[in-house]
């Protein structure tokens, strides 16, 4: 009897061998070749699984975003004692990818991100991305508002209160994120630093 192939699981280990080659190369290095020989499938294999490269690309990068996001809603996950404050803190800090052990995930999905400046599906994938990280933010910043009594958003940093607009605060809290990610990569910044840089910043945003 001709044995089963699950081709989720085929999916996802292909996903996966593109992610290890653009770790490598930088996607522009990528190609179904290499992939399949990665991967141990044929090239036969990797074009049922996909019609085409950009479809294989636009997998891979839905696959990595799923990972990472996983580990961002399981901080999200408040304990009864956790507050919003803390909780979008560890949250920010996984997009950030600043811990040694996602350092192959942050190079990675810097080179997608870069492919999607000139690819509109690519593109639309990390919009979504980002939609989904950005409304979860803002629910925290307007939940740690609420935790301290301020949910008016009250901030004095000015001299005067003004209000806080937990979108606008999300969109560069999720920002500073991102771009984090970059000056550790490129060596302007340690991880230490750099999760300096987002503390201060969340203190700032959301003062005990």
């Amino acid at each position: 009897m001709p044995r089963q192939v699950d081709h989720a699981e085929r999916r996802r280990r292909i996903a996966d061998a593109v992610c290890e080659l653009a770790d490598e190369r930088g996607l522009e290095g990528v190609t179904l070749r290499d992939v399949a020989a990665r991967a141990e499938v044929s090239m036969g294999a990797v074009q049922r699984c996909f019609r085409t490269k950009e479809e294989m690309l636009v997998f891979a990068l839905g696959h990595i975003g799923e990972r990472i996001g996983a580990r961002v809603r399981a901080r999200l996950v408040r304990s009864p004692a956790q507050s919003a404050g803390t909780a979008l803190g560890h949250a920010a800090t996984e997009v950030a990818l600043l811990r040694e052990e996602h350092r192959a995930e942050a190079r990675v999905w810097l080179a997608f991100v870069a492919q999607a400046a000139v690819s509109e599906v690519l593109a639309r994938t990390v919009q979504a991305n980002y939609a989904v990280l950005q409304e979860s933010f803002a629910r925290l910043i307007e939940e740690a508002c609420a935790d301290t009594g301020a949910a008016a958003g009250a901030r004095a940093d000015t001299g005067r209160a003004a209000p806080l607009d937990p979108r606008r605060e999300a969109r560069a809290l999720l920002a500073l994120a991102d771009g984090l990610t970059t000056h550790v990569l490129i060596g302007h910044l340690t991880p230490r630093e750099a999760e300096d840089v987002l503390h201060t910043h969340l203190a700032r945003l959301l003062p005990q």
